[in-house]
């Protein structure tokens, strides 16, 4: 049984020697004697070279799923962009680890649930003496189960203690931006929710507007580019794990099949950490061209994502930025600089500051180092550098309001000044009101930031009335705690969906706002919504915004902005006479590659919307982003296509009916019939009957594939023969004596 695995809170220290940081690891692995400790290797780029970083064609890579949301710290359901809706490519073949590329799977800040055991592929004949390589694996495999069973257990022991300490509306619901529509409402609810006082609001639009409109995290025109630019690229601990592991031939790259990480070889901390660092550099060399394409069409704010550097703050897994990133960030920071755009983050909904928990604070502490940290590595000037604020809720009341916000005030001290400076308290729609925040706030300097969509949920009724008219009254209030740290003030603005009646459903966020709201016209509005930047696009097109006027619409499933390759043409087999002719006129054979050229896209202008600036695309056509997806029959025919080809019976598949007639007249095995026998049903008999067919097509197809080409050679001859006899239709002794031949043959 492998030993327990030790995790700590302390945050992962640099190794002087390679700039690594030092990342506790499951396994009990002693590090060397620093005495006798071989010099680090040089990082330098082998024929492996970097990661394929394209979730389109890696599995590994996934979509981090608090991106995808309104609102990072979001669990909505319908309310998220949905990559499924738009990718077209072909589905990425399953890894062995198990994984399947969909982030959304996830359960916590700890994706453990992900970790799968390896299956092992079946072989004809198993030795009866394990080798040492099966050994390896085995203890490999046993190392990731116990791992599983440990993370599994930890998060069994943490829902039984929120359960115990339950009867906190944030925990029962868990995100502050919750856009699940949830279970049915009842219908004494509904009606008192229908029956509440109408909102009063406000008829005051900030025109002409000066400020600066942002979007969260993502771009969904560029992430549909080909190459994808985004830059919330994450993974699983489990394919960091594997990634310890050298590739089965490190002199070649990684394949998702053919070239794998080779689990019966050593595991090294440093190589899984170097495989981190490579999907967080591919994140953050996305970020200039975010940043460029945001200028290009009037957008000069966004929120960084968190999900940058995939488990930075996390307790084991871990690492400093620094050592590997700092460049990086600081070319990104210089594209900010020279274009004096804004950015900002937004930690999730586990980073909590007035938990009652211990090591709640110290995970809220350890995230929050991070966030700073990636700020700070952008080198900003220092205006600049004072917008980049990081916004925080509250969390849990846990029972006792006072009691909750004594314990931030406690932990708000402990704070470095770096997060001092940065932090920004947010009203929630669960539990925290403007009313709660705000004398916390103006007592320890903290700016607050104004959530339109969630004010109209949750606010003081014997102060305010919902709606954003009341509200106009504490605005001088808000915007003197940002003033006090000389912040540029933003607000947060979204709306609920149209149908939307009890409070749990007003928390799902429409998908792009109708109005803007009656905030200042020269501070930075940050529009939530799933639909990220192209909200912003239909508030600047409803008012005529600055930039309203510099992009178009797409055109449905074309781009003429990325290097994407044509779809390739069917292969025509060319005469004689056709060869001929092409040599004489070209001095050479024409091949298929070369009769299509397409022109050549630099580098800098892929994805930046084309000669015509095409880069909105309306409500709910998400699939517009990307080729049509073409409806691949599979090979061998299925079901459908074998009940089409014995109503439309023809020479040309006369050996697949024949097949197919065989197969279905093949008697059943004794396993088989002990299962009809044990149904009680018809339902059950259909089942078992679907199971059979399925198996046997895809032995068919086996089959089918294994034919020798000289079988196959003759079938086409015949198909060939009957087809020229068929478009003839006259009698032909010549033909009718090959097809005799072909038959007998």
């Amino acid at each position: 049984m492998p030993p327990k695995r030790k995790r700590s809170s302390m945050v992962a220290e640099t190794d002087p020697e390679n700039g690594i940081p030092t990342i506790l690891n499951e396994t009990a692995v002693p590090p060397p004697n620093s005495a006798t400790r071989p010099p680090a290797p040089k990082r330098q780029a082998s024929r492996r070279g970097k990661i394929d970083t394209n979730p389109d064609r890696n599995s590994d890579i996934v979509d981090g799923k608090t991106a995808l949301r309104a609102s990072p710290d979001t669990n909505e359901k319908g309310a998220s962009l949905e990559i499924w809706k738009v990718n077209a490519g072909p589905e990425i073949p399953a890894k062995g680890n198990g994984t399947n590329g969909n982030a959304e799977d996830e359960g916590s800040d700890y994706p453990l649930s992900e970790i799968e055991m390896p299956v092992p592929t079946p072989s004809k004949k198993q030795k009866k003496t394990p080798t040492k390589s099966s050994i390896a694996a085995k203890k490999g495999a046993d190392e990731i189960k116990a791992f599983k069973a440990e993370q599994a257990a930890k998060k069994a022991a943490e829902g039984k203690i929120k359960k115990e300490e339950d009867g906190d509306e944030w925990d029962k619901r868990l995100d502050p931006d919750e856009d699940d529509a949830g279970p049915a409402e009842d219908v004494d609810v509904m009606k008192k929710e229908a029956g509440r006082p109408p909102p009063v609001n406000s008829d005051y639009l900030p025109l002409p507007w000066k400020g600066r409109l942002g979007y969260a995290c993502l771009n969904t025109y560029l992430r549909f580019s080909n190459p994808p630019i985004f830059t919330s690229r994450t993974c699983r601990i489990a394919s960091i794990l594997e990634h310890r592991h050298p590739l089965t031939d490190p002199s070649l790259p990684e394949h998702p099949t053919k070239n794998r990480p080779d689990k019966t070889q050593p595991a090294s901390i440093e190589r899984g950490q170097r495989y981190v660092e490579e999907l967080c550099l591919a994140n953050v060399r996305d970020l200039p061209k975010m940043f460029r394409w945001n200028d290009k069409y009037g957008i000069k704010f966004m929120r960084l994502s968190s999900e940058m550097f995939p488990f930075a703050s996390h307790a084991e897994y871990g690492y400093k930025l620094a050592p590997f990133a700092r460049e990086a960030l600081a070319e990104a920071g210089h594209v900010l600089a020279e274009l004096g755009h804004r950015v900002s983050t937004h930690p999730g909904q586990f980073t909590q500051l007035g938990s009652p928990r211990p090591e709640v604070i110290e995970n809220a502490i350890r995230d929050l180092e991070y966030h700073d940290e990636m700020l700070s590595l952008l080198k900003l000037p220092e205006q600049q550098d004072k917008d980049a604020v990081l916004i925080l809720h509250m969390g849990g009341t846990f029972g006792d309001k006072a009691a909750t916000l004594d314990r931030f005030r406690e932990n708000y001290k402990n704070l470095s000044e770096g997060i001092k400076k940065r932090l920004v308290l947010e009203n929630d729609d669960v539990s925290w009101s403007v009313h709660d925040l705000l004398p916390t706030c103006e007592e320890l300097a903290i700016p607050l930031c104004l959530d339109f969509h969630h004010h109209n949920i949750i606010f003081s009724p014997s102060q305010i009335r919902e709606g954003t008219h009341d509200i106009r009254s504490l605005f001088p209030h808000i915007r003197a705690t940002w003033a006090r740290k000389n912040i540029t003030q933003k607000m947060h603005y979204s709306e609920p969906c149209p149908e939307a009646i009890t409070g749990r459903q007003r928390r799902k966020h429409n998908p792009r706002p109708a109005t803007l709201p009656p905030c200042p016209n020269d501070m930075d509005l940050m529009i939530e919504a799933k639909d990220k930047e192209q909200a912003v696009f239909e508030l600047m097109r409803t008012f005529k915004l600055p930039g309203w006027d510099s992009f178009n619409s797409i055109i449905p499933y074309e781009r003429d902005d990325d290097n994407k390759p044509l779809p390739k043409k069917a292969k025509k087999k060319k005469s004689k006479k056709q060869i001929a002719a092409e040599i004489e006129e070209f001095g050479k054979e024409v091949s298929e590659g070369e009769e299509v050229v397409k022109e050549v896209i630099p580098e800098e202008e892929v994805g930046m919307g084309g000669r015509e600036d095409r880069v909105y695309w309306p409500v709910g056509m998400e699939e517009w982003l990307r080729p049509k997806k073409r409806d691949v029959k599979r090979k061998g025919g299925g079901a459908e296509s074998e009940s089409e080809m014995f109503k439309n019976p023809t020479p040309g598949n006369f050996e697949a009916r024949k097949r197919v007639t065989k197969r279905n007249r093949e008697p059943f095995g004794e396993e088989v019939r002990e299962r009809l026998i044990e149904a009680v049903c018809v339902a059950d008999v259909q089942k078992i009957l679907e199971q059979i067919k399925e198996q046997r097509i895809a032995a068919d197809e086996g089959e089918e594939e294994e034919m020798p080409k000289k079988v196959k050679k003759e079938a086409s001859a015949r198909e060939t023969l009957v087809k020229e006899k068929a478009v003839k239709n006259v009698p032909d002794p010549q033909v009718d004596s090959k097809l005799e031949e072909a038959t007998s043959s």
